[in-house]
């Protein structure tokens, strides 16, 4: 299984950026693929998670109604598009993936995880 992170970078409050995670190794259909982000000091944290195989995603609270989750089954690659970005939406942003029987969007679930991008939200 390998997940390939990318698409990080330097974003201005309220401008956009879309983050890339490219996945092999494993049947596509059967897996959850989920971003998860993590700041210096701080645990990392779930910010979305998608069923590839339905397309039903959760997010958490604190990014609902600025980023926005989607996949491209032909690409095999899942996006988090992150609209009107915060100062604490800044971290080291990962991809993961699990063999989960229902969604969860859950850190300790996650099995296999790609390098991390990093995000940073300044003026």
């Amino acid at each position: 299984v390998q997940l390939q992170a990318s698409g990080g970078g330097l974003v201005q409050p309220g401008g956009s950026l879309r983050l890339s995670c490219a996945v092999s190794g494993f049947t596509w259909d059967y897996y959850t693929i989920g971003w998860f982000r993590q700041a210096p000091g701080k645990e990392r944290e779930a910010v979305s998670c998608i069923n590839l195989s339905d397309g039903r995603a959760l997010y958490g609270d604190s990014v609902k109604g600025r980023f926005t989750i989607f996949k491209d089954n032909a690409k095999r690659t899942v996006y988090l598009q992150i609209n009107s970005p915060l100062p604490e939406d800044t971290a080291v942003y990962y991809c993961g993936t699990a063999l989960l029987p229902a969604l969860e969007c859950r850190v300790g679930l996650y099995d296999f995880w790609g390098q991390g991008t990093q995000v940073t939200v300044s003026s």
